[in-house]
This record gives C-alpha cells, sequence and structure tokens, in this order.
C-alpha cells in the first residue's frame, strides 16, 4: 500500500520512518525541515535500532502528493482546521484515514469534514520527540492501537496492522471506544499535571502527593469511560497504567513540550471534548475541570492572551 504522512513530528515521523524503513511507500509532507531532509534525509534514534532514511519521499505541499491508500494524521490538534486544504489531495475512492492525535471527539470531526472517507483511531503508547530538523528521538514504548471509526474499511485496517508489525511495530486491532478512552487514561493526567507542576513523569510518581493525584485523576477518567458505555477501563486499567509508567524513562509529554517551547497546547481534544462527552453520560469529571480551567490559564499567559471579553 502506498503511505502519506501528514505531520511529520515526533509520532508521524516515527511511525512513518519505520514502515518506511521496512520497505514500505511512504510520501512525508515537511514544513520547516523540508530542505534539511531533501538534503540530509530523516534520522531515527531509537532504543529499537536507530537508523537515517536517506532517499526520503519527501515533500513541502500537498498538491505535489500522490493519491494514498493510506494518509497518517500525525498532526498537533491544535492544526485541525488545516485539514480541509492538507488532506483532499491524497484521497483516493478507497483511502484509509488513520487519525494517530491526542484526545476524543477526532474522528467525528473529521468524519464530518470528509463524510465518505473511511476514518480510523491509532493510539500510540509511545515516548518521543522531535526538537531538531529531520530528528526524530524515540527514547522508549512504541505500541499502537488501531480502532475503526464509522464506516471504516476493516480489511484496510487490519492490512495496516500488519504493514506496523512487519516494520517491528506492536500494533493491535481494539474497539473504538476502549482505544480512545484507554489512551485519555494516562493523556489527561500526565499532560495536564506536567504543566502545571513543572515535573516529568518520573518526579511526578516519586513524591506521594503528586501520584496520589494522578491516580486520582486516572480513576476519573476510568469513571467517565464506564458511564460512557465502556466497560473495559476499569480502575484496575489505572493501576496497571501507573506501574507501566514508573517502568518508563524520565519524560515530559508533548503538551509539556509545547507548553516550555510557547505553542498552543492541545486543550480541546484532551480536555473540553472529553469533559463534554462525559457530562452527556451524566458524569462529571470535576477534577478535569480544574485542571483543564488552570491549563487555558497558563496557556494565555505563555501566549501573552487576554482572556475573551466578559469571562473573567
Amino acid at each position: 500500500m502506498r503511505y502519506g504522512i501528514i505531520g511529520t513530528g515526533a509520532v508521524g515521523g516515527y511511525y512513518g520512518a519505520r514502515l518506511a524503513h521496512a520497505g514500505c511507500d511512504v510520501s512525508f509532507l515537511f514544513h520547516s525541515d523540508y530542505d534539511y531532509v531533501r538534503a540530509h534525509g530523516l534520522r531515527v534514534n531509537s532504543p529499537a535500532g536507530s537508523f537515517t532514511l536517506g532517499d526520503v519521499r519527501a515533500f513541502s505541499s500537498p498538491a505535489d502528493m500522490p493519491e494514498c491508500d493510506v494518509v497518517i494524521v500525525g498532526l498537533k490538534t491544535t492544526n485541525e482546521r488545516l485539514l480541509p486544504t492538507l488532506l483532499p489531495p491524497l484521497l483516493g475512492p478507497d483511502t484509509l484515514v488513520l487519525l494517530i492525535q491526542n484526545g476524543i471527539g477526532l474522528e467525528e470531526d473529521v468524519q464530518r469534514m470528509f463524510p465518505t472517507v473511511s476514518i480510523a483511531a491509532g493510539l500510540a503508547f509511545i515516548c518521543s520527540a522531535k526538537t531538531k530538523p529531520g530528528v526524530v528521538d524515540h527514547f522508549d514504548q512504541g505500541s499502537i492501537n488501531i480502532a475503526g471509526y464509522g464506516h471504516c474499511d476493516m480489511d484496510r485496517l487490519r492490512a495496516v496492522v500488519a504493514d506496523f508489525r512487519k516494520a517491528g511495530v506492536e500494533a493491535h486491532e481494539t474497539p473504538y471506544g476502549e482505544a480512545r478512552w484507554k489512551k485519555a487514561v494516562w493523556n489527561m493526567p500526565f499532560n495536564g499535571l506536567t504543566v502545571l507542576l513543572e515535573a516529568r513523569t518520573d518526579e511526578l510518581l516519586a513524591d506521594d502527593a503528586s501520584a496520589a493525584l494522578v491516580r486520582d485523576l486516572m480513576y476519573e477518567v476510568t469513571d467517565a469511560a464506564a458511564a460512557c458505555g465502556v466497560e473495559t477501563v476499569g480502575r484496575a486499567f489505572a493501576d496497571k497504567m501507573i506501574s507501566y509508567t514508573r517502568s518508563m524513562v524520565p519524560y515530559a509529554p508533548s503538551m509539556k513540550v509545547d507548553y516550555d517551547l510557547r505553542r498552543p497546547m492541545e486543550i480541546h481534544y484532551l480536555y473540553t471534548r472529553p469533559i463534554a462527552v462525559a457530562r452527556e453520560a451524566g458524569y462529571e469529571m470535576k477534577r478535569m475541570e480544574m485542571l483543564r480551567d488552570a491549563l487555558i490559564f497558563k496557556q494565555r499567559r505563555s501566549l501573552g492572551l487576554s482572556a475573551p471579553a466578559g469571562k473573567a
């Protein structure tokens, strides 16, 4: 299959490079580091084996890219508004769009943009960063759960899972609701708390007070999932995620990196949407609302923004 990568960052760059390194046909859309990659290639530094793609199918405009069987979207959700421009040149009649992005509600919104397109969710459990042009640093983990949404082409989805596995990536087909809420169990506590408390994941879990806060926030997410009808994401899973994180290398999640670099944070899909979805199901995520509001305050200060008129 022919793959296209929209958003060649820490996540899209890693998985796209792994597929290309395994022999898949992969086209990459680059922005600021296009010229660098054309000259030097795309480098992945990884404990699973480092490598450089020397001959990268690199593009600076989606209009120049070929139609793809699978488009992997690794954009930050703060750039979701760009999809109506970026995606159409890559779409054929049977293209699968795989959203490897953080949060809840993404597939619903993208399906509204592209009603006939086959869409899947990709939930990556990975520690990676891209802080230099053309270089992805992979520190730990790297598995991915893939879930079909709506009228997703499940045969195409399973072919993608098979390609990931051939590329050495642990990949699994997972029910949609379970996949999104399982990722939220980790994402919602750790992304926000690392920003507010100015700490890495290991530092949060090394302190009894902050570790208890992580646990309580995780339990709130699992309770919200249960209210939404997802029974497979319980408190035992949250406990497993805490143990899982203790075994990881010290890590600053993507929201902390964005905050430190004074970039907009992914507050809407990581917090506002899941809070609203849970409320519609009859469950109030009160702790997460406080965390979300604190992050909005921090972001306004970081970006030099003022509060909307009429609001405190």
